[in-house]
């Protein structure tokens, strides 16, 4: 370490019931930690200890799960704090770069307006602020697909509305709190809708049916109308833009 460097927080292990450990690496949802999130859940993947039977990267913890009968929580946890802590594998392993084409407003985002009253901007500078974000895939959730963004600029910060909708349609960019994402399934949600990408997070037709993944960077790409339709009459599915 440098001078100047500030040494990462030590690892905080609790056990979760009596077949998972849940790994705190950092109290703040910060690059940083999104770094150390991403490089320990690489390293376990790598590592395929004894035991383990799936492995979780949250904003802030992995969660390790394991079969009680094949290891012993206190043996992972050590195995988990070597993997840690081992400079081999301290850094997260290189992210693609996947570029998401978004129709913005209209009926493809039916809350751009609405936002962008509440955080006194112009819709149209609402949308040049979210393409412009460089956003971390910091962890999968909530539906197959749903990628939580890491990276949203803090002035597009909104409440969840008050009353949810009972069916999003697939495709649909939201904002919700100081989180945005893509909703792969037709799903209720509370997010605020700004807009759609005709590309399917989600599809089991696909050899690959997760167009995200957890650290991937995702970039947000303005498109018009008659290039939605286009993308969408092409069915590229996840593999444009990768």
């Amino acid at each position: 370490m440098s001078d100047g460097e500030t040494a990462p927080p030590a690892l905080v292990i609790r056990p979760l019931a009596e077949s998972g450990l849940l790994v705190e690496v950092g109290a703040a949802i910060e690059p940083a930690t999104t770094a150390r999130v991403m490089a320990l859940t690489a390293a376990l993947d790598a590592a395929v200890l004894t035991g383990v039977l799936d492995v979780v990267p949250s904003y802030t913890t992995v969660l390790v799960g394991f079969d009680p009968e094949r290891t012993e929580p206190e043996k992972l946890a050590d195995e988990i704090r070597r993997l840690a802590n081992d400079p081999a594998t301290a850094t997260a392993p290189p992210a693609r770069l996947v570029t998401i084409p978004v129709a913005y407003g209209g009926e493809w985002g039916p809350d751009l307006g609405d936002l962008a009253a509440h955080v006194g901007l112009a819709p149209e500078e609402v949308i040049a602020r979210h393409a412009a974000g460089d956003y971390v895939v910091a962890c999968m959730g909530f539906a197959p697909g749903f990628a939580f963004l890491a990276g949203l600029p803090p002035e597009l910060t909104t409440p969840r509305l008050a009353a949810p909708r009972t069916r999003v349609p697939a495709g649909s960019v939201g904002i919700g709190g100081a989180q945005t994402g893509v909703y792969p399934l037709p799903t209720p949600g509370g997010w605020r809708l700004i807009g759609r990408t005709p590309l399917r997070p989600f599809d089991l037709q696909r050899a690959e049916p997760f167009l995200l993944r957890p650290g991937d960077r995702v970039r947000f790409a303005p498109i018009a109308e008659t290039e939605f339709q286009a993308l969408t009459e092409l069915d590229t599915g996840g593999d444009a833009g990768v």
